[in-house]
């Protein structure tokens, strides 16, 4: 079962986050860590691997706090199912550190054993809001009569054609 929370209204939203673990208070643990960060919207709450599947590509989290071992589908089979794509950053979750190696050769970000404390999840969260700060909106590079830049995280680049200051003629 999936569900989504919304960002309150006047709340500017700078991180999209999916919660994906099989036990309810797992969920919580994290939901109640991310409530100290008001431009944190949960865009997505999967319980079981195969709901994240189906849901989390329409939603488009920037971050997941994925449990690794659930019925069906578990935490790798996930990654896996998304595909090679623009993946959201991954913050494994888990109760076994034996998945910690497997975890980064999958490109996790982190990997925080249950129970999270308060400061690895904040070191986590840190971490992540750095790698994505570098994929921002931005502007790339001038080329002629033409602007181009990045928007990473819809993972689209948009070409706006303008003319360049060097192309200008004062005749």
């Amino acid at each position: 079962m999936a569900r989504s929370a919304r960002a309150g209204r006047g709340r500017a939203v700078s991180l999209r986050v999916a919660i994906v673990d099989d036990e309810p208070l797992a969920r919580e643990r994290i939901r109640e860590l991310l409530s100290a960060h008001g431009d944190v919207e949960v865009v997505a709450e999967c319980a079981d691997g195969r709901s994240a599947v189906a849901e989390l590509p329409a939603r488009a989290p920037d971050i997941v706090f994925l449990d690794i071992q659930m019925p069906e589908v578990d935490g790798f089979g996930v990654v896996e199912a998304l595909g090679t794509g623009r993946l959201p950053e991954i913050v494994f979750v888990t109760a076994f550190d034996e998945y910690a190696v497997r975890a980064f050769e999958a490109e996790a970000l982190d990997y925080l054993l249950k129970p999270v404390t308060a400061e690895r999840f904040e070191a986590a969260l840190a971490r992540a809001r750095a790698r994505l700060g570098r994929y921002a909106t931005r502007f790339v590079a001038r080329d002629g009569a033409r602007l181009t830049f990045i928007l990473d995280r819809a993972g689209r680049q948009a070409v706006v054609n303008q003319p360049s200051s060097a192309n200008q003629r004062d005749d």
